[in-house]
């Protein structure tokens, strides 16, 4: 039964309202995300209205108890749908979080080249990093969970395109666990996932420079040798914090979910990161922005100290170095164009 005495859902029923103030999606991206969820065994508007108050709690960082209240429906009935909700996004997620098909691999390649002004990362298909996601602590091992930001989180590693796309996702270790640790523990270091032969991703100084099993470049240590380092910094900076740039929007859509610690079960965390990077994809897909007033700077994330004692590559042998690469290829590109602030 449509309870249009809902305000919520009045502004859903009528297509001339804008959906973004309540649901920080636009009926657009909305629909689409309708498309992709759609269970033949589902009622219509039963699974409408369970998306509905999926993204409204999204939107709003609201309580169970609180979204019941506004959609005049038993608490019961929301966790139900939220939950229910949380594992279609997680049925459906290499619908919308993938990697690159190989004939898309060059044009992702171009729009890094764009972000570093400079063809020497033509072959970059790929930025990584790690955020912090804000999490009321187990009861057991709280100090695990405790960062060095000064509050709990749990980490999730990302992989985005030149166009701040989630292409990978990994999440759940707690905040003590470092960059580099979580990397190699993650499907897409341990599988070789991404990327293909010649061409790299790009990481901070966080992450490990190497050729295998993945490719990874990442900036020269803040001791330059000479302006040319900086240069490649540089270059390698403009390109790589497209990936912070995703973060950045992610939270400023669903700002009130993420500026504060999550309250829900710690096996639900996992679920809510994953639900926002898809739901980030499917606004960016439907060509989705912010209103200009919504609009936040997000502060960039400070640079993870390094973790005592952790060699700078595996020390089963299984990775090798990438410097090499990052020597040689690129910079002697750089160097050859006295230009080098153009593409």
């Amino acid at each position: 039964m449509r309870n249009i005495h809902v305000r919520v859902l009045r502004v859903y029923l009528d297509p001339e309202c804008s959906m973004k103030p309540e649901f920080r999606l636009s009926r657009q991206a909305f629909t689409s995300l309708l498309r992709i969820l759609h269970q033949e065994r589902d009622h219509g508007w039963g699974q409408n209205l369970e998306i509905l108050m999926f993204t409204y709690w999204l939107a709003h960082g609201l309580s169970y108890k609180v979204t019941a209240d506004t959609f005049d429906i038993p608490k019961t009935t929301v966790l139900r749908a939220i939950h229910k909700t949380a594992k279609a996004i997680r049925e459906a997620r290499s619908r919308v979080i993938h990697f690159p098909p190989p004939h898309s691999l060059e044009e992702v390649g171009q729009g890094f080249a764009r972000l570093a002004r400079h063809q020497a990362f033509n072959k970059a298909v790929g930025a990584i990093d790690g955020c912090h996601i804000r999490i009321k602590p187990p009861k057991n091992n709280r100090k695990c969970y405790y960062n060095y930001k000064g509050f709990h989180s749990i980490q999730l590693q990302a992989i985005c395109d030149s166009e701040a796309r989630f292409l990978d996702i990994f999440v759940g270790y707690p905040s003590s666990a470092y960059d580099t640790r979580i990397l190699r523990n993650s499907p897409v270091y341990v599988q070789s996932l991404h990327p293909p032969p010649v061409f790299f991703i790009l990481g901070d100084a966080g992450y490990p420079c190497m050729d295998h099993p993945i490719t990874m470049i990442v900036p020269f240590k803040k001791s330059f040798d000479g302006p040319m380092q900086e240069r490649f910094n540089k270059m390698h900076g403009r390109a790589r914090c497209v990936v912070e740039h995703a973060f950045g929007q992610m939270k400023t859509h669903w700002g009130a979910t993420f500026l504060k610690a999550l309250e829900v079960q710690p096996a639900l965390v996992s679920e809510v990161a994953l639900a926002c990077r898809f739901l980030h994809n499917i606004y960016l897909d439907n060509r989705d922005v912010l209103d200009e007033e919504d609009e936040e700077e997000q502060p960039e994330d400070e640079e993870e100290p390094d973790e005592p004692g952790l060699p700078p590559l595996d020390p089963g042998g299984r990775e090798s170095s990438g410097n090499q690469i990052r020597d040689l290829t690129p910079l002697h590109t750089v160097l050859a164009d006295h230009d080098y602030a153009d593409i």
